[in-house]
Protein backbone atom coordinates (compact mmCIF):
# COMPACT_ATOMS: atom_id res chain seq x y z
CA UNK A 1 0.00 0.00 0.00
CA UNK A 2 0.91 3.59 -0.51
CA UNK A 3 1.36 5.76 3.28
CA UNK A 4 1.63 8.65 3.47
CA UNK A 5 3.31 10.36 6.89
CA UNK A 6 1.73 13.55 7.54
CA UNK A 7 3.86 16.55 8.67
CA UNK A 8 6.03 16.83 11.48
CA UNK A 9 2.79 18.07 13.76
CA UNK A 10 2.55 16.53 17.60
CA UNK A 11 -1.32 15.16 17.77
CA UNK A 12 -2.76 14.80 21.16
CA UNK A 13 -5.84 12.35 21.74
CA UNK A 14 -8.30 13.13 24.61
CA UNK A 15 -11.37 11.77 25.99
CA UNK A 16 -14.39 14.25 27.44
CA UNK A 17 -17.76 13.13 28.95
CA UNK A 18 -20.50 12.14 26.29
CA UNK A 19 -22.52 15.48 27.19
CA UNK A 20 -19.08 18.00 26.71
CA UNK A 21 -19.99 20.57 23.56
CA UNK A 22 -17.62 20.57 20.80
CA UNK A 23 -15.19 23.38 21.75
CA UNK A 24 -15.23 26.67 19.90
CA UNK A 25 -11.73 26.72 19.13
CA UNK A 26 -12.24 23.10 17.44
CA UNK A 27 -13.61 24.88 14.23
CA UNK A 28 -10.47 27.06 14.03
CA UNK A 29 -8.02 24.34 13.98
CA UNK A 30 -6.34 23.93 10.77
CA UNK A 31 -4.84 20.57 9.39
CA UNK A 32 -6.20 17.30 10.55
CA UNK A 33 -8.72 16.95 13.24
CA UNK A 34 -11.27 14.82 14.56
CA UNK A 35 -14.31 14.30 17.14
CA UNK A 36 -16.36 11.40 17.71
CA UNK A 37 -19.43 10.99 20.07
CA UNK A 38 -20.64 7.74 21.57
CA UNK A 39 -23.24 7.47 24.65
CA UNK A 40 -20.01 6.72 26.63
CA UNK A 41 -17.26 9.48 25.43
CA UNK A 42 -16.26 12.33 23.13
CA UNK A 43 -12.92 11.81 21.90
CA UNK A 44 -11.25 14.33 20.43
CA UNK A 45 -7.69 14.29 18.08
CA UNK A 46 -6.19 17.76 17.43
CA UNK A 47 -2.26 18.74 16.78
CA UNK A 48 -1.16 19.28 20.51
CA UNK A 49 -1.91 22.02 22.77
CA UNK A 50 -4.74 23.69 20.44
CA UNK A 51 -7.18 23.01 22.60
CA UNK A 52 -8.27 23.55 26.53
CA UNK A 53 -7.96 20.34 28.40
CA UNK A 54 -9.60 21.19 31.73
CA UNK A 55 -12.57 19.56 31.33
CA UNK A 56 -10.74 16.02 29.96
CA UNK A 57 -10.96 12.89 31.77
CA UNK A 58 -7.63 11.99 30.03
CA UNK A 59 -5.37 13.54 27.91
CA UNK A 60 -2.32 11.19 25.81
CA UNK A 61 0.03 13.26 23.94
CA UNK A 62 3.04 12.48 21.42
CA UNK A 63 1.40 11.18 18.60
CA UNK A 64 2.08 11.11 14.68
CA UNK A 65 -0.23 10.13 11.71
CA UNK A 66 0.10 7.28 8.57
CA UNK A 67 -2.75 8.05 6.01
CA UNK A 68 -3.45 5.82 3.44
CA UNK A 69 -3.14 7.30 0.22
CA UNK A 70 -5.62 7.85 -1.99
CA UNK A 71 -9.56 6.78 -1.25
CA UNK A 72 -10.72 3.23 -0.28
CA UNK A 73 -13.53 1.26 -1.41
CA UNK A 74 -16.16 0.29 1.08
CA UNK A 75 -15.51 -3.00 -0.36
CA UNK A 76 -12.57 -3.27 0.58
CA UNK A 77 -11.31 -5.84 3.22
CA UNK A 78 -8.42 -6.63 5.89
CA UNK A 79 -6.55 -2.93 5.21
CA UNK A 80 -6.06 -1.81 8.42
CA UNK A 81 -4.91 -5.75 9.34
CA UNK A 82 -2.06 -5.56 6.70
CA UNK A 83 -1.06 -2.34 8.73
CA UNK A 84 -1.95 -3.50 12.32
CA UNK A 85 -0.59 -7.06 12.17
CA UNK A 86 2.91 -5.90 11.74
CA UNK A 87 2.80 -3.60 13.77
CA UNK A 88 1.66 -5.46 16.89
CA UNK A 89 3.55 -8.58 15.95
CA UNK A 90 6.34 -5.70 16.99
CA UNK A 91 4.93 -4.18 19.74
CA UNK A 92 4.00 -0.78 18.36
CA UNK A 93 0.60 0.02 19.22
CA UNK A 94 -1.40 2.27 16.97
CA UNK A 95 -5.04 4.34 17.59
CA UNK A 96 -6.81 3.82 14.35
CA UNK A 97 -9.09 6.20 12.68
CA UNK A 98 -11.08 5.93 9.15
CA UNK A 99 -13.30 8.17 7.44
CA UNK A 100 -15.48 8.59 4.29
CA UNK A 101 -12.27 8.10 2.09
CA UNK A 102 -9.61 6.17 3.73
CA UNK A 103 -7.61 5.25 6.87
CA UNK A 104 -5.43 6.94 9.03
CA UNK A 105 -3.01 5.07 11.93
CA UNK A 106 -1.90 7.25 14.56
CA UNK A 107 1.22 6.12 16.35
CA UNK A 108 3.25 7.01 19.33
CA UNK A 109 6.79 9.37 18.19
CA UNK A 110 8.75 7.68 20.53
CA UNK A 111 7.72 4.53 17.72
CA UNK A 112 7.82 6.53 14.61
CA UNK A 113 11.32 5.15 13.18
CA UNK A 114 10.14 1.37 14.28
CA UNK A 115 6.90 1.76 12.61
CA UNK A 116 7.75 2.88 9.31
CA UNK A 117 10.81 0.71 8.88
CA UNK A 118 8.42 -2.65 10.03
CA UNK A 119 6.05 -1.10 7.40
CA UNK A 120 8.64 -0.92 4.46
CA UNK A 121 9.79 -4.24 5.44
CA UNK A 122 6.14 -5.66 4.64
CA UNK A 123 6.24 -3.63 1.34
CA UNK A 124 4.65 -0.78 2.06
CA UNK A 125 5.83 2.17 0.64
CA UNK A 126 5.77 6.37 1.47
Amino acid sequence: MQLKLWDDTTYTIMKFPAHVEIPTSFHEILGFKSIAYTKDECSIIVPTNTLPTEQALSVDNNWFIIQIAGELDFSLVGILTQLANPLAENQISIFALSTYNTDYLLIKNKDKDKAIHVLKNCGHTF
